[in-house]
């Protein structure tokens, strides 16, 4: 008995020292240094900055209780509306180019977007995982991709707007590397996560040349980035405009908050803007809410819209996986209904899959400046008020 008792104390005292270490230790070795270099106006030496404002980009915790809210969570306890376990998609196989000003553009989910123009395959924040998460865990897709990857066409560029794990899918980045060798740009820091070849950094405003005639360049958005929480702001985050000869431009805006609202103005000064790929889901962390710090919700994407002036946009960042408190069809019916209000047309939802054949650029019909009160008040109707 005396022997148990010592073995027992032994193990205990093993099981403290090793918590000790690890509470010292482990943040320390997560919190890596990603990039190096000279101080700006959203960098401070060490870490990125909005230059707009950080204090809104921390995600509000339900009753302020964090442990709470993340067990809430892992038990399906949190009163989130319920999601369906599968949505239908009908995987489409794109073709494998498409040349000139001709456009093509297929949503594959979440804020994965093919991209078919000028006899380039671009894809955005490229994810085929089944979940998005550190150790292969975090939200589970409901919805596969709508291309399946095997089908996918050469890639040529990959964007990667920053390195939250729903944008920055190492696995699949791992896989198109060694198929396709593509081109991948992203903003300053992330090739240090990626750990890939091939890779092409720049810091807002950077512009990566393509092949004659297109570019891509990288623009603000209001965001934070992290893969371990204690490597917070360590790689910067940002949209992207992919510059074309002719027919217009593409805006990917990336994963974004309002923040002070100038950035889509920002996009649209590289030229007009064709298609903009525009974020409007999980934007709901408290029963009624329109928008979080880093997520606009289709109420100030219909904004975002208009000062892109953008002929065209398609609603991305919904739909793939659960993330917050909004029902799973929540944010495009709740965009249908902005839009109304607004008077604004050519920005709509489109099925996982769905190819879409974009028109060359024309101006869209001027639509009034209606502030974000208005949009509300006009969204408070029974509809509207029943969505969850």
């Amino acid at each position: 008995m005396v022997k148990l008792l010592g073995i027992l104390a032994t193990t205990l005292l093993f099981v403290v020292v090793a918590l000790g270490l690890a509470i010292t230790i482990v943040p320390q070795f997560l919190d890596r240094i990603y990039y190096r270099g000279p101080r700006s106006g959203h960098f401070d030496g060490q870490r990125f900055f909005n230059p707009d404002g950080d204090a809104d980009t921390t995600t509000p915790v339900p009753h302020g209780n964090r442990t709470r809210f993340i067990w809430n969570q892992l038990t399906g306890r949190d009163g989130r509306p319920a999601w369906p376990a599968k949505v239908d998609v009908i995987p489409t196989k794109p073709p494998a180019r498409v040349e000139g000003d001709r456009l093509l553009v297929t949503w594959i989910g979440h804020a994965t977007v093919l991209i078919q123009t000028q006899g380039l395959n671009i894809l955005t924040d490229p994810v085929w995982s089944e979940r998005t998460g550190p150790f292969g865990r975090g939200p589970k897709r409901v919805a596969e991709p709508g291309v399946r990857l095997e089908d996918l066409p050469k890639i040529d560029v990959v964007l990667v707007s920053h390195n939250h794990y729903d944008h920055m899918d190492l696995p699949t980045l791992r896989r198109l590397a060694a198929r396709d060798r593509p081109r991948i740009v992203t903003s300053l820091g992330n090739d240090a996560v990626i750990g890939l070849p091939n890779i092409t950094t720049a810091d807002w405003g950077g512009a990566v040349p393509i092949k004659p005639g297109v570019e891509v360049v990288v623009v603000r958005a209001h965001h934070w980035g992290t893969r371990y929480t204690t490597d917070h702001n360590r790689a910067l985050w940002s949209g992207f405009v992919l510059k074309l000869p002719s027919g217009g431009n593409v805006y990917f805006a990336g994963d974004t908050g309002m923040g002070d609202g100038r950035w889509p103005a920002e996009a649209a000064v590289h030229g007009p803007i064709r298609l903009a790929l525009i974020p409007i889901g999980a934007f709901r962390f408290t029963p009624g809410q329109m928008a979080i710090g880093a997520h606009i919700g289709p109420v100030d994407a219909v904004e975002v819209y208009r000062r892109t002036d953008a002929a065209r946009a398609i609603p991305i960042h919904w739909g793939t996986f659960r993330l917050s408190y909004e029902a799973w069809d929540t944010p495009p019916k709740l965009l249908g209904v902005a839009m109304r209000c607004t008077g604004q047309h050519g920005f709509d939802a489109v099925r996982i899959g769905e190819a879409v054949e974009v028109a060359p650029y024309a101006p869209p019909a001027p639509a009034p400046v209606m502030v974000r009160e208005a949009v509300l008040k006009c969204l408070d109707t029974p509809e509207v008020r029943a969505l969850r």
